[in-house]
């Protein structure tokens, strides 16, 4: 159980990437007062969060209905995640969020930015939409179930933090050492990754 919860929080961490979101949320919430900023970032992990929960709890019974196997899923999700993975360390997917950003900053009519782009995609993606169905494909009973959503919860509340401190922490850590941990964490996430595909494989073959 105790591993699980090691697991699922590690990948859960790298995929939706905490440290990623936070300097995209600074700029997003440039100009809006502290209040205004915490009530979005408040807003933007709790649809996140109930988002990947109903899919932790319902996503197996949604492969059913489609007629999809978990093996089958198991391999498409790893290779989503490498790419995921391979985006991060090319520094594409940072490239491709600043851009979202300065789409939406654009639009002056727009102000609240905790459902789109911050809860969805940004937190609550198909990448981690992915991972939460993965991590549950490997829940052997409540108490492994338990330990993948607490695993969740504290991947949220440490994005929660990280959005809350997303200004002082950009002027205190700066963009290069930002740049050189997604790296790190997307080479990670390509391994776990990997390993999706190899299980996958293992199942459907032997």
């Amino acid at each position: 159980m105790t591993e699980l919860f090691i697991s699922a929080f590690v990948t859960l961490f790298v995929v939706i990437d905490p440290p990623g979101c936070a300097p995209i949320f600074a700029g997003l919430t440039a100009g809006a007062s502290p209040r205004q900023t915490r009530g979005m970032a408040f807003r933007a992990c709790l649809i996140a969060a109930l988002i990947l929960v109903v899919f932790a709890l319902f996503g197996e019974k949604l492969l059913g209905a489609l007629h999809i196997e978990l093996d089958s899923f198991r391999i498409a999700g790893g290779i989503m995640l490498f790419l995921v993975a391979l985006e991060m360390v090319f520094e594409r997917r940072t490239e491709r969020r600043e851009k979202r950003a300065e789409e939406l900053r654009a639009t002056p009519e727009v102000e609240d930015v905790s459902v789109f782009p911050l809860a969805i995609p940004m937190i609550a993606g198909p990448g981690s939409i992915a991972t939460i169905m993965l991590l549950m494909s490997r829940a052997e009973g409540t108490p492994d179930t338990l330990a993948i959503l607490a695993a969740l919860a504290a991947v949220m509340a440490l994005s929660l933090v990280f959005l809350l401190a997303a200004g002082p922490m950009m002027r205190l850590v700066g963009a290069r050492v930002e740049a050189v941990i997604t790296r790190l964490l997307g080479v990670l996430l390509a391994a776990l990754a990997a390993q999706y595909v190899v299980d996958g494989i293992r199942a459907v073959v032997g």
